[in-house]
């Protein structure tokens, strides 16, 4: 089972990165989270990683942080929670606010994560409320350049399921509201104008 790769990032997506490890390109689906705090092409890093099994796949999920990690192998020990839908819930709630969220029972903030009906929400909180782990402190957010952030925007909710001119809307609204905000605050903010907040 493969738990950790470092080596050079080839390609970088904001669904996937290709590390080249000893002239080997290893395919690791990642988190939005992950995606914005992983440097430029080219760099050496190290991710965390998740080796999930099935009859005809073997697919690697990959975490810069252990915290990520952790709340993604207790998402998909939850009935009914897949790798896919997991890694969806870390790209739409920031790991911190989803602890939170979990011990407190909000369900209604847990079903606007794209994915997650009241359902999955309700079995979340049941299964995982008294079994999270203790965060470590808060990660700097990289800035993303101004002139990259509408489309890094855009194709981050159109992976999470929105369709273009309805992200369009949220996004030009949350870029007015939050002007200068990290990437994370403004999808945050993003996903709560499409949801209604």
């Amino acid at each position: 089972m493969i738990a950790q790769l470092r080596g050079q990032l080839a390609r970088k997506s904001v669904q996937d990165a290709v590390i080249d490890v000893g002239g080997v390109g290893y395919r690791v689906l990642i988190p939005l989270s992950t995606f914005y705090k992983l440097g430029p092409e080219g760099d050496t890093i190290t991710l965390l990683v998740h080796t999930h099994v099935r009859e005809d796949a073997l697919t690697l999920f990959g975490f810069l942080t252990y915290d990520e990690q952790v709340l993604f192998e207790r998402l998909i020990s939850v009935s009914g929670v897949g790798p896919k839908l997991g890694i969806s819930v870390l790209s739409g709630i920031d790991a911190a606010e989803l602890v939170d969220a979990l011990r407190t029972s909000d369900v209604a903030r847990l079903t606007r994560i794209p994915g997650v009906g009241k359902k999955t929400a309700e079995r979340l909180v049941l299964e995982l409320r008294d079994k999270l782990p203790a965060l470590g402190g808060p990660s700097e957010t990289p800035r993303t350049p101004p002139n990259s952030m509408k489309e890094d925007l855009l194709s981050a909710l159109a992976n999470l399921g929105y369709s273009r001119p309805e992200a369009e809307k949220g996004v030009d609204r949350a870029l007015r509201e939050e002007a200068g905000a990290p990437f994370e605050d403004l999808l945050r903010r993003t996903l709560r104008i499409l949801s209604g907040r």
